[in-house]
């Protein structure tokens, strides 16, 4: 895959491509569903499959105060959109200019000008463009105009079949059950277990106090932290490639903090005894255990604390 840095790269392949857009947070089951016909129709028809989305989420500049937190930082996203075999992701600067362009102008200079479509397949539901004029049916109306196709994928269930409007797969839905800690629900929608990295920096040395050392990850405030609890997961070492199964903290460490306002995120290795201060890590969420709770003594959260990580090693089966 070729990562294109905006319009200034347009490759415009003389065979024409098939072409997706979108935000692609969390390149989930529903987005794949569509790059995946995108890539099977540009490979009948020997065409380059693209994929265009944005170095930031629209929202962030069209409504900051209420965009969504995301569920992917860009590095992420291009990660994991390596993974389905497009050809081209082109990843569009989406700044206030960028905002107030029609979508009739975005078709024209950028899907047909920048990279020559000859079809472009969408979601059923896709809005883009100024004040979100544009649709399956306005792109429909230009490619008859410019010469290419359309097509709007249905949009479907985390069982891959169609679905109604409540069952479907969408980035929303996905950080509503991480936020009500519906974690089976947001991995059964991300068809993989939900992802945050950060770098591993110093904490207050609570949990080796506690006997339970945690690396501490510092995680991007646009990022969407799941509800508070207890997590049984995977710490990845980015630069080593090591996944260790791992007891994961999310929280405000109530039985310390009667007013902390920040969610941290805390992670206990099982069985590891390194320094990981200051690496790359990736935490992966695979099960949730419980709830946060405030103890009346710290020696009953040792104890919590020891029980939580029995449990996670026999979910991972590191037991």
């Amino acid at each position: 895959m070729e990562v294109l840095r905006d319009t200034d790269q347009c490759p415009r392949p003389p065979e024409g491509s098939v072409v997706t857009i979108g935000a692609y947070d969390g390149v989930h089951l529903g987005h794949r569903a569509v790059i995946s016909a995108v890539t099977a129709r540009a490979g009948a028809d020997r065409r380059r499959s693209v994929v265009i989305t944005f170095d930031r989420h629209p929202a962030q500049v069209i409504r900051p105060d209420s965009a969504p937190p995301l569920l992917t930082d860009l590095d992420q996203k291009l990660e994991l959109l390596a993974g389905t075999g497009v050809d081209y992701v082109l990843v569009v600067r989406f700044d206030a200019e960028r905002a107030q362009e029609s979508a009739e102008d975005f078709v024209r200079t950028v899907i047909v000008g920048c990279l020559n479509a000859k079809e472009v397949v969408v979601g059923e539901d896709f809005h883009f463009g100024h004040n979100r004029r544009g649709n399956v049916a306005m792109l429909a109306e230009l490619g008859a105009e410019l010469g290419f196709g359309v097509e709007g994928h249905e949009l479907i269930g985390s069982d891959g079949r169609s679905a109604r409007r409540d069952g479907q797969v969408s980035s929303t839905a996905i950080r509503r059950a991480l936020q009500e800690g519906r974690l089976d629900d947001a991995n059964s929608m991300l068809g993989r277990p939900h992802e945050m990295r950060g770098p591993v920096i110093h904490g207050d040395a609570r949990g080796r106090s506690l006997g339970f050392p945690t690396a501490n990850v510092a995680i991007a405030p646009e990022l969407l932290m799941p509800a508070d609890g207890i997590y049984a997961g995977e710490l990845v070492r980015l630069d080593h490639g090591a996944v260790l199964p791992a007891a994961v903290y999310v929280g405000k460490r109530p039985t310390f903090y009667d007013d902390r306002a920040v969610t941290l995120l805390e992670v206990h290795a099982l069985d590891f005894s390194g320094d990981l201060y200051d690496e790359q890590v990736a935490v992966r969420f695979t099960h949730r255990i419980r709830g946060d709770a405030r103890f009346d003594s710290v020696e009953q959260l040792s104890l919590q604390l020891q029980t939580d990580c029995d449990e996670a090693a026999r979910l991972l089966g590191a037991g």
